[in-house]
């Protein structure tokens, strides 16, 4: 069966319900009961298990006259992002503000203009605060006729009760290996040795997995972070390497970031007609200055949000190199993740404890509470890689 869900790799149970639901959905929107379909939904499972590929899915298949058949007009537009009726919602900044989260819930009170329903995809909802939440609790609670809410996060524990409570929760769980090898071999040609390989890497996460098989620098970047356990000498040697990953982490940033930021700021100053002359320039001039700045402030939040999470990821895959070391500490029958460095991984497992493995884990963990309290990338990772070359300082 082809349609929209198609592209939910090893979430069948998910899709069951969410077929069922897109079912139940004209009833629902009659008024009639209905047990399969509801206006609030949270959608968790680890990063990379297809959360926001399951929640746009869902919601093409709630304005497709078909269900979610997957090839009419409707799908494709929410496919490209391009549907009036469904609203995709990325935080720009680590957390919704408040001002964000009214504007939200504004446009929520809009009847949909073409389709049964008005979707709103919000991802990331563990990046509600409290003030957000708040503001965006009385509408979950009564929603205007018409309108869906479809929350991501990672798990419910990483949502506020009040909101959790008023949706309808469905879990996904991380992939197999080999149905992420299979899906990068058969969607997108990738070589079954490079499918293997990068599903195995990416511990089940597909967006990963994706990028690792069809892109060198991002398998390039990967290996340099990975190389950092076993350059760690002495004190110089760690404070060099904290700061050239936080310099690498920000160039990619600001390869990702700039023609964006560029590219909005000149359509922003088109907008306000820049370089006109005449009668009122004054006044259109003094707007343009604080839609300019308030530009540039959501930029910068956003630029941010980009170097925290490249430099999670680079932890992530650290965390997964001593997971290898303490599989072979334990002589544990796991296979490895970074299968490819066995040396190393014998080497570092060999001149290490199991204890100093765990305590390694655990500072690379609590490296990521420092980013996620906004402590500066450098003065995080210096901590970071002073603790891996001495695990008793942690």
């Amino acid at each position: 069966m082809t349609d929209v869900f198609t592209d939910l790799v090893g979430q069948d149970h998910a899709a069951a319900r969410l077929r069922d639901a897109a079912a139940d959905a004209p009833q629902a929107r009659a008024g009639l009961p209905s047990s399969a379909m509801t206006h609030a939904w949270l959608i968790t499972g680890p990063p990379g298990s297809g959360r926001s590929t399951a929640a746009l899915a869902f919601a093409a298949a709630l304005v497709c006259p078909n269900g979610g058949c997957g090839t009419c007009t409707e799908c494709v537009a929410v496919k490209h992002s391009a549907h009036v009726d469904v609203e995709h919602v990325v935080p720009e900044s680590v957390t919704y503000s408040v001002a964000e989260t009214r504007e939200l819930v504004h446009r929520s009170a809009m009847s949909p203009s073409r389709a049964p329903w008005h979707v709103f995809v919000l991802e990331d909802a563990d990046r509600l605060n409290a003030e957000s939440a708040n503001t965006l609790l009385k509408s979950i609670e009564e929603p205007t006729p018409g309108t869906v809410w479809v929350l991501c996060a990672p798990s419910t524990e990483d949502v506020l009760p009040t909101i959790r409570s008023r949706c309808r929760h469905l879990m996904l769980a991380t992939p197999a290996t080999a149905e992420v090898a299979e899906a990068l071999t058969e969607v997108f040609g990738v070589d079954p040795a490079m499918a293997s390989f990068a599903a195995r890497a990416a511990q089940g996460h597909i967006g990963r997995a994706k990028a690792l098989a069809t892109d060198e620098s991002a398998r390039l970047r990967r290996q340099d972070v990975l190389r950092i356990p076993t350059q760690l000498h002495d004190l110089g040697s760690c404070l060099a390497l904290a700061a050239d990953l936080v310099a690498t982490v920000s160039d990619d940033a600001a390869s990702i970031c700039d023609p964006l930021e560029e590219s909005e700021m000149k359509a922003l100053r088109a907008a306000y007609g820049e370089g006109a002359e005449g009668r009122g320039i004054g006044t259109v001039e003094r707007r343009a200055k604080g839609a300019v700045k308030a530009l540039e402030d959501r930029q910068k939040r956003r630029r941010r949000r980009v170097v925290r999470d490249q430099l999670d990821r680079a932890i992530v895959d650290l965390i997964a190199f001593y997971r290898d070391v303490l599989v072979l500490q334990l002589a544990a029958s796991s296979d490895l993740v970074n299968d490819e460095m066995r040396p190393q991984l014998e080497r570092v497992a060999a001149e290490s404890t199991p204890e100093e493995t765990l305590r390694r884990v655990d500072a690379l963990e609590r490296t990521r509470h420092l980013l996620e309290a906004n402590v500066a990338p450098l003065l995080a990772f210096e901590s970071l890689t002073v603790a891996l070359k001495d695990p008793s300082l942690a």
